[in-house]
C-alpha cells in the first residue's frame, strides 16, 4: 500500500521508551503521529518473554527513578499497579565472594512483565509493528518520504510509502547511522551524521533459566531477601536475578542472568547461544556456591547487540536543523538507562515541536 500527500505530521521510527514518549508529547500537542517499529511489539530493551507458562525480564529488569520527571511518568503506572515495589535492596559480590547490600532505593518492576510499561505508554498511538524502515527520503514537497518493507501475520510482505513533515529516529545509533546513510550526500549536516556515528555500544547476553520448584527452598535458605546480585570484576558475569520473585504465584522458579560485554563479545555471530547460556549458569554457579544453578529444567538465551551505549552524547537529543526537521532520540543521547531514555524522548519532542512551530510562522 502507498499513502498520498502528507500523512502524518511526525513519524517516528522505533517502539523504545524514547519513541513512545515522544509520539506521546507530541500527539497530545495536537501533531498526527505515527510509530513505525521492526518488531512485532513494542518496548526495545523494556522487554519480556512468554515461554514454559509464565514470564521473564530478560532487558531493563527493575527501575529506580531518580528524576522528578520520570518519577510523575511512573506514578499513574504505580497508583494502577502496572508497577510496583520489587526491592529496596540489591546486593553485590565482590572479587573476594563478599555478598553485601548496595544501595537502598525502591526498585520497580512490573508483576506482568516490564512490557507492561511500554504497553501502558502505547495506549492510543498509531503503531504500525512488523514495518521494518528501508529508506528515507526527501520528497518534491519538501517532507519526508519514509519507505517501509511490511510483513502480514501470514507473512506476506507489502511496501509502504508514506509522507511526514519531520521525523524522529529512536533506535540505537549504529542502525540509525545505515537509514540516514540511504539519504543523498548533503541532505544532512556532515556534523550531524558524524555524530552519529561516533557512538558504538557494547553487547550483552541475557539468560533466562527454569528450575525444578524445589529450587526455590534452597535459594531462599541460602540468600534469604536476595532478589538479585550484580556480579564486580568479574569478567563473565555482570547480573543475576530471581525474576519469579517478581511474580504472584510464579509456577516455578526462573532466574535470568546477564553477561559482560566481553563475554557476549565472543558471542556476537554465534548461531547458537545455548553454549555461552551454560557457560554463565556455571560461573553463577561457582561464584554463588550454589550447585543447582549450572543444572536448569530449560533455559533460553537472547543476544543484545546494542544493550548500551559505549560513549553516549551530552546531549538529550540530536537534531540535524534540517528544512524539514529530523531528530535522533535515545537513550545514547544522555545517558544509558531507561531514564535517559525517557528525558531523550521529551527532549526530541520539544525539539520537533519548536521546529515545526516555526515553519508555521
Amino acid at each position: 500500500m502507498n499513502y498520498a500527500a502528507t500523512d502524518f505530521d511526525v513519524a517516528v521510527i522505533g517502539a523504545g521508551m524514547s519513541a513512545l514518549t515522544c509520539a506521546r508529547q507530541l500527539q497530545h500537542a495536537g501533531y498526527r503521529v505515527v510509530i513505525l517499529e521492526k518488531s512485532r511489539g513494542v518496548g526495545g530493551r523494556v522487554a519480556t518473554r512468554r515461554l514454559h507458562g509464565t514470564l521473564a525480564d530478560h532487558g531493563t529488569c527493575y527501575l529506580t527513578p531518580k528524576g522528578e520527571a520520570f518519577r510523575s511518568l511512573l506514578q499513574p503506572m504505580i497508583a494502577t499497579g502496572v508497577l510496583t515495589v520489587w526491592t529496596d535492596t540489591v546486593h553485590e559480590l565482590g572479587a573476594d565472594g563478599t555478598l553485601h547490600a548496595a544501595d537502598a532505593n525502591p526498585r520497580f518492576i512490573a508483576p506482568d512483565g516490564m512490557t507492561a510499561i511500554a504497553k501502558f505508554l502505547a495506549r492510543d498511538l498509531d503503531i504500525r509493528l512488523s514495518h521494518v524502515v528501508k529508506t528515507i527520503a526527501q520528497g518534491d514537497d519538501g517532507h519526508w518520504q519514509v519507505t517501509c518493507q511490511h510483513t502480514a501475520p501470514d507473512q506476506t510482505m507489502t511496501t509502504v510509502t508514506l509522507s511526514a513533515g519531520a521525523i524522529v529516529v529512536a533506535i540505537p545509533a549504529p542502525q540509525a547511522a545505515m537509514l540516514l546513510q540511504t539519504l543523498p550526500v548533503g541532505v544532512l549536516p556532515d556534523a550531524f551524521l558524524q555524530q552519529v556515528q561516533s557512538v558504538t555500544f557494547t553487547p550483552c547476553l541475557s539468560v533466562i533459566a527454569g528450575y525444578a520448584v524445589d529450587r526455590r527452598q534452597e535459594w531462599l535458605s541460602q540468600y534469604p531477601n536476595v532478589c538479585s546480585v550484580t556480579f564486580t570484576k568479574d569478567g563473565n558475569l555482570a547480573w543475576l536475578g530471581d525474576d519469579s520473585s517478581k511474580r504472584k504465584d510464579a509456577p516455578q522458579p526462573v532466574f535470568v542472568v546477564q553477561s559482560t560485554a566481553a563475554f557476549a563479545e565472543q558471542y556476537l555471530d554465534a548461531i547458537s547461544l545455548q553454549s555461552a547460556g551454560y557457560t554463565l549458569l556455571k560461573r553463577a554457579a561457582e561464584r554463588l556456591q550454589a550447585a543447582w544453578l549450572a543444572t536448569p529444567d530449560w533455559l533460553q538465551v537472547h543476544r543484545w547487540r546494542y544493550a548500551f551505549a559505549r560513549s553516549p552524547l551530552a546531549d538529550p537529543d540530536l537534531s540535524a536543523e534540517t528544512a524539514a526537521p529530523l531528530v535522533c532520540a535515545g537513550d545514547w543521547c544522555g545517558g544509558q538507562k531507561v531514564e535517559q531514555a525517557f528525558l531523550s524522548g521529551l527532549a526530541a519532542a520539544a525539539s520537533i515541536d519548536r521546529q515545526l512551530q516555526a515553519q508555521a510562522k
